[in-house]
This record gives C-alpha cells, sequence and structure tokens, in this order.
C-alpha cells in the first residue's frame, strides 16, 4: 500500500465526511499529521478539483460514481440542496435502456416482484381485483416453491422510543408527529445497512448485494389487492423525512397516482399490519428479494426489566429469509441490530 493510501486509511470520520462533501480524493493530499495521516486542515487547504463542486452526501457521491450518474446534472433535495441517495436514485430511474433500476433489465424484474401494480379503478374494478390477486397468487406460490424460507421472530420493548416519541412530539401539530411506524421503518433499513447480507437479490444461484437500502413498504388498498411502493435510500432518511415519504407514497399508492420510479430497485420489503390487531406477521419473500421484515400490532403487556415487572409496550418483530443466501445466525444478527437500534431512537 502506498504512503498516500495509507494516510488516507487513517483519516478520522470527520476528515473524510469533509473530503466527500468537496470532493477531494484523500489519496491525492500530502498529510501534515502525525505519521503522515490527514488532518481537517488539510483538507480545507486542499485545493478542489477543477469539476464543478457540488453538495451530497459522502453516500450519495459514493453511489452516484458507482452508478454512473453525474451528480452536477442533479437536483439536490437534502438540506442546502444537498444531493441525497434518494436523488441518485431518482436519476437512476429516469435513465431508460441501462441495466440498472429503471431500465428495461430492471423492470423484467420489477415485474416479477409487483406484478399487481395496476390499480383498480371504477371501471371493471372487480375484474382488475380478481386479476392483481391471481398475480400475488402465482407469485407467491413461486416463492414458496423455490426459495427455502427459514423464519425468526422477537419481541421488542418499545419503552424507549415511545418516550422518544413523546418528547420531539410535544408542541407538534397532530399532522407533523411522528408515529412508531417511521422508528420501525427506519431501524429495519438500518439494521439492513448493518447486515447487508440480507439487503438483496439472489440471482443466478448467487447472493447479489442491493446498491442501497430500498425498502419495499407493503400498502393494503381500500378496494382491495396491495401494492409495495419503494422508499429509496431508507436507511438515510431521518425519521421524519421518512415518514413524509410514507404518507405520499401510501396516499398516491391508494389514488392511482404510483410513478414507475416508485416501484422499481426493491431490496427488501417491510409489512405490517398492527393497524389490523395482528401481532405477528410471517411473509412470504417476494423474488428475488432474499428477505422480508414483519411488524405486529404494538400492545401492553407484562415485562420483566433489570429484574423489575411492569407494563411495557411491546413488538414482535419477524424475519422471513432465504436459506440460500443466509442462515439463521445472519436473521438472529439482524433482528438483534433492529432491537438495538430501537432501544437509542435519538441516534436513528
Amino acid at each position: 500500500m502506498s504512503p498516500e493510501a495509507e494516510s488516507a486509511l487513517g483519516a478520522g470520520p470527520l476528515v473524510r465526511h469533509l473530503a466527500a462533501l468537496r470532493g477531494l480524493d484523500l489519496t491525492t493530499l500530502h498529510g501534515t499529521g502525525p505519521g503522515g495521516r490527514i488532518t481537517r486542515a488539510d483538507v480545507e487547504h486542499a485545493q478542489p478539483p477543477l469539476a464543478p463542486r457540488v453538495r451530497a452526501t459522502p453516500y450519495a457521491r459514493r453511489l452516484a460514481r458507482d452508478l454512473g450518474i453525474d451528480l452536477t446534472a442533479l437536483q439536490g433535495t437534502g438540506d442546502g440542496g444537498a444531493v441525497r441517495a434518494a436523488d441518485v436514485h431518482t436519476a437512476v430511474g429516469a435513465r431508460a435502456g441501462r441495466h440498472e433500476p429503471g431500465g428495461p433489465a430492471e423492470r423484467r424484474r420489477d415485474d416479477e416482484q409487483h406484478p399487481h401494480i395496476t390499480v383498480p379503478t371504477d371501471s371493471g374494478a372487480e375484474q382488475r381485483k380478481d386479476t392483481m390477486r391471481r398475480a400475488v397468487a402465482d407469485l407467491m406460490s413461486r416463492s414458496k416453491r423455490e426459495i427455502p424460507h427459514y423464519y425468526l421472530s422477537t419481541t421488542i420493548d418499545l419503552t424507549a422510543a415511545g418516550d422518544w416519541l413523546r418528547r420531539i412530539n410535544r408542541g407538534r401539530p397532530p399532522a407533523d408527529r411522528l408515529v412508531p411506524a417511521a422508528l420501525l421503518l427506519k431501524a429495519a433499513a438500518v439494521a439492513a445497512h448493518q447486515v447487508p447480507s440480507l439487503n438483496g437479490y439472489w440471482q443466478n444461484d448467487e447472493f447479489v448485494p442491493g446498491p442501497a437500502v430500498n425498502l419495499d413498504v407493503a400498502v393494503s388498498l381500500r378496494q382491495g389487492g396491495l401494492l409495495a411502493p419503494v422508499i429509496h435510500g431508507a436507511d438515510t432518511l431521518p425519521p421524519d423525512a421518512l415518514m413524509t415519504i410514507l404518507k405520499d407514497l401510501v396516499q398516491r399508492a391508494r389514488r392511482g397516482k404510483l410513478r414507475g420510479s416508485d416501484m422499481t430497485g426493491a431490496t427488501l420489503t417491510v409489512t405490517s399490519l398492527g393497524d389490523q390487531g395482528v401481532e405477528t406477521v410471517f411473509g412470504v419473500i417476494h423474488p428475488p428479494q432474499v428477505a422480508l421484515v414483519g411488524f405486529g400490532e404494538v400492545v401492553e403487556r407484562p415485562w420483566a426489566a433489570n429484574g423489575m415487572l411492569g407494563v411495557r409496550p411491546l413488538v414482535t418483530a419477524t424475519l422471513a429469509a432465504d436459506h440460500r443466501a443466509t442462515d439463521g445466525a445472519v436473521g438472529a444478527r439482524y433482528l438483534t441490530a433492529v432491537d438495538r437500534l430501537l432501544q437509542k431512537p435519538e441516534e436513528l
């Protein structure tokens, strides 16, 4: 390894983040810190590249580079116009004719994941509802035939999450208040980032990692049927932004207003029937994905913590996973990560 690469690897997280925002390659900088380590001052005094500088999160910058997206052509939706991962995914979805989300190959794969994307209208609603149900039945039957599912579940204490939600919702108007679903989705996404072997696809007899954590969120339609629009880069979104996107997707799904980019690129599915009074959900994997996460209703029950018995809010989290891609030890690590994240909601 060259001295430049060693000094770049030794740079701290803050230095790497600052370099990414400025569009600097750390391996090209001369470090003035101990042992040649690159410092914040080295980054701040470095000459930026001649190419136009674009404000972007480090993950969005890396994702754009990997997917061949020109950051200078994107309109950022983050703070101060910064480009986020979701903006990169939107650009990928708009680029036709490529083997990336939104291109023909991705649409073919998405047809397998979402063969039921046609939303019934008043004209022929019953017939289209039946068509949707048959498509779902065919997909789930193939999934159960071809995918060796294994199932795990755990009970999570949401006391810390509930206390945090009450604190941040105090003084907010009802429409702006966070709900537990936002934290559950964020924890599921971050855990998928931490346990990436559950985030991706089984293709050509091997696991293909997803380019980002893109959550399929199952939405039941009032007229019957099911859609699963995608929240792109869910692990990078703060809970407020994630909930705003979720509300928008649910509303547009039920009005039949989803776009193609809303239905492509999913790497992991999350489903919840808690609002229906269901406490445990064991789902069927949407091929070619390799996992599905389920959350039940939040219920108050006796629970022992730190040697004390009390009544606490609990939720059952489940995982259905493809045994070809992972095993129970990996699945257990994922559910443990979800639990751990929900015990510190302020860090999500």
